[in-house]
């Protein structure tokens, strides 16, 4: 019998699984299953004769599950991660094709035990190398994520009503964005100039679920990098609009493809997945790509 070591979020997104429901679901299927919850310290004591971990919460709790296990030395056992996502946006989950609604037909796929590589994003220029599963880049959702944190959010919020009150947010923020020089270079090839949004992107959607790079792989080893400029505003903002009004659809502009990217941002806002990064002056950022960095189980033909 494999062992599956769960370690939960009890409080992601509208949450509403228990620890002995998710406990009780996993063992139904033929699993041992240890529980942690990500809101004690002790989660990250992971026994050798654990088989993989189990993730349950949002995007947020897979990184700090990430990180954890980037931080480990080589000789120490891998763990692929299976998902039960339960947060705002799921973007991870999401990129691996991995449904959202219902969690028992997600624990019985383990069995097949298929499995996907994951590539990560290794940034050098901050005082410590950092890292990113869905994205990093300049603009609008650096401008958003310091918004949204002075946003008063409402315990009884549900998911779809968090991201809508992001969306209405994003729409204002790109209608008047000021576009700002950017020196890019992508393996080798200047694509410099002024812009509203400049992302690597390892998954296809970020933030609120927008779906910027609708063709990236995060197992492809490239990098999809989006450069929205003063002349795609208007695209860029009827996108946003558009899902503000239950329009589904993804982002009509293009996305280089790149393994190494140099960037240089006149600003010193940016973002590495949900985390909001402030220097005190504008930085030259190497972006490279860790090949099959992490591995996840579950993920459907």
């Amino acid at each position: 019998m494999k062992i599956a070591q769960l370690l939960h979020n009890p409080g992601a997104g509208d949450e509403d699984h228990s620890k002995k429901e998710l406990v009780d679901l996993i063992k139904s299927e033929g699993f041992d299953c240890r529980y942690a919850s990500t809101k004690k310290g002790d989660w990250k004591e992971l026994k050798s004769d654990v088989d993989f971990l189990v993730v349950a919460g949002g995007d947020g709790t897979v990184r700090r599950v990430a990180k954890h296990l980037l931080n480990r030395k080589l000789i120490e056992k891998p763990y692929p991660i299976a998902l039960l996502p339960s947060g705002t946006a799921n973007n991870i989950a999401g990129a691996l094709n991995i449904p959202t609604d219902r969690p028992e037909p997600i624990v019985e796929s383990w069995k097949a035990d298929r499995r996907k590589r994951f590539d990560v994003g290794l940034v050098e220029g901050l005082p410590k190398r950092q890292f990113f599963l869905e994205s990093m880049g300049y603009g609008v959702f650096p401008a958003l994520m310091r918004k949204m944190k002075d946003q008063q959010e409402k315990s009884t919020d549900t998911p779809e009503e968090k991201m809508n009150v992001a969306l209405d947010v994003l729409a204002d923020i790109v209608q008047s964005y000021e576009a700002r020089p950017c020196r890019i270079n992508v393996d080798g090839i200047d694509y410099s100039g002024n812009y509203l949004l400049v992302e690597v992107m390892n998954t296809r959607s970020i933030g609120p679920n927008l779906v910027l790079a609708p063709a990236a792989d995060p197992g492809d080893s490239q990098f999809e990098v989006v450069l929205v400029s003063e002349s795609q505003r208007m695209g860029l903002v009827t996108y946003v609009q558009n899902r503000l009004n239950g329009i589904e659809g993804d982002y009509w502009g293009t996305a280089l493809k790149g393994r190494t990217i140099r960037l240089k941002w006149d600003g010193v806002e940016m973002h590495l997945d949900d985390q909001l990064i402030k220097s005190k002056k504008p930085r030259d950022i190497r972006v490279m790509i860790h090949e099959g960095a992490l591995s996840f189980l579950g993920v459907p033909d």
